[in-house]
């Protein structure tokens, strides 16, 4: 019996060149705007650079799945407009490997999504650059700069 290979989520490089402009905003504009070292992570629905729902979360606080689930709901229906979904991106302080909060507010992404019937595409942003956390795709940026 043969079995399809599983075509695994996220991001694959290379990643488009529509993909590659949005999300080298999100990182660029985090980069730009943030400047503290350690700061509260934020969740991103939209489109970089353009209409964004965003939600401020506090390390430490107990949310649980379904509450997560609910809010990025809250913020796709806010973000949704005519094309393709939103993207959502969690702008965090700290490196590119893998946190809790990012899968928390992944499995969270991926149900909301699911109910809309909508495609997910997920990034976690660091100053550094952004990371699938399903896929592992990654790009950084040594010195990353507005054109």
């Amino acid at each position: 019996m043969r079995h399809a290979a599983a075509v695994a989520e996220g991001l694959h490089q290379p990643v488009s060149a529509s993909a590659h402009r949005a999300l080298r905003r999100a990182v660029l504009d985090h980069a730009s705007h943030e400047h503290r070292r350690i700061f509260e992570p934020l969740l991103h629905v939209g489109v970089p650079g353009g209409e964004v729902a965003v939600l401020g979360l506090r390390r430490g606080e107990h949310t649980d799945h379904g509450l997560r689930c609910d809010l990025v709901a809250a913020l796709v229906r806010r973000a949704l407009r005519p094309g393709p979904p939103p993207l959502v991106w969690l702008t965090r302080s700290g490196d590119l490997e893998p946190e809790d909060v990012d899968l928390a507010w992944l499995a969270a992404a991926r149900a909301a999504y699911a109910e809309a019937g909508l495609a997910l595409t997920m990034v976690v942003v660091t100053r550094q650059g952004w990371r699938d956390p399903r896929s592992g795709a990654t790009h950084r940026w040594q010195r990353l700069r507005g054109r």
